[in-house]
């Protein structure tokens, strides 16, 4: 089933003050956590809600414990959700500066919590929206009532030990999001350890994009990831990246190009390391 949909700046605005329509603000910086924040101060969409990554996206961090970006409670993110007005049938349209990254975020968490239509990207983000010379507002909508009933599905996520156990498993397909210096541990400037799970291969999630900044076509995807699973099942993938923010775009690209939505090792790199025993690889 595809729940991965695009949708361009002049169709959204369009459809601007529709009563089914929620939008989502998900801008986020990993150097400036503020940066959302103040950037949604200064301008966003006509009606839309700023999502923080850490306060809204993630749980707190438990050090030593978890990833940089825990998955959030069910109940506190249905909470959340209900408060900026989604409902059972929301029409929800989640944006970012252009990438996409931390829009991903926001709708795998959605569909994480059951939300299987009405899911959206802006195609472009904010970076598209101005682009086609579309206004911003500083107004901040109310507090919605939304009513979404909804209940984590423990089949789109993956613990460690479970991911660890299926690592000599040669019919899975483990996804990396990161870029390929990070991937190989030539750099690491955000974890304290460098390197990859083993097995894993290099998918940046960049590459999903053209030079334009959108996704590509759904047949380019679809040409891109068969390449990367090969003659494996796409029913045994697995995805993560640093924290598992990035990687939940390759899992919206995925299912965009027609696959199956696949598990999430939502601790990702950053949990990874939080046990030496864990096996670390370094180079290709």
């Amino acid at each position: 089933m595809t729940i991965a949909h695009l949708i361009d700046p002049q169709t959204l605005a369009q459809r601007l003050g529709h009563p089914s329509l929620v939008i989502l603000d998900c801008r986020f910086a990993l150097e400036d956590p503020a940066y959302g924040q103040c950037s949604y101060a200064e301008g966003h969409l006509p009606g839309a809600h700023f999502a923080d990554l850490e306060r809204d996206l993630s749980a707190p961090v438990q050090p030593g414990v978890t990833g940089r970006h825990p998955l959030p409670s069910p109940a506190t993110l249905l909470q959340r959700l209900r408060e900026w007005g989604i409902d059972d049938d929301s029409q929800v349209v989640m944006y970012d500066d252009g990438p996409g990254a931390f829009a991903a975020r926001a709708w795998w968490l959605l569909a994480w919590l059951g939300k299987r239509d009405g899911l959206y990207l802006l195609d472009g983000g904010l970076k598209a929206w101005k682009e086609a010379g579309l206004a911003l507002t500083r107004d901040v909508p109310p507090a919605g009532n939304g009513g979404f009933d909804g209940a984590a599905d423990d089949s789109l996520v993956i613990d460690a030990d479970r991911l660890l156990q299926r690592l000599q498993q040669p019919d899975m397909t483990l996804l990396d999001a990161r870029g390929l210096p990070r991937f190989r541990g030539e750099v690491e400037p955000i974890d304290p350890v460098a390197g990859h799970i083993p097995g894993a291969r290099c998918a940046a999630f960049t590459d999903n994009l053209g030079a334009d900044g959108r996704f590509l076509p759904a047949e380019q995807l679809r040409q891109r990831f068969a390449a990367l699973l090969e003659t494996r099942s796409p029913d045994r993938l697995v995805a993560y990246c640093g924290s598992g923010v990035t990687a939940c775009h390759n899992l919206f690209a995925l299912n965009l190009a027609g696959y199956p939505l696949a598990p999430l090792y939502a601790g990702s790199w950053s949990e990874w390391i939080t046990k030496v025993d864990r096996p670390v690889a370094i180079g290709d």
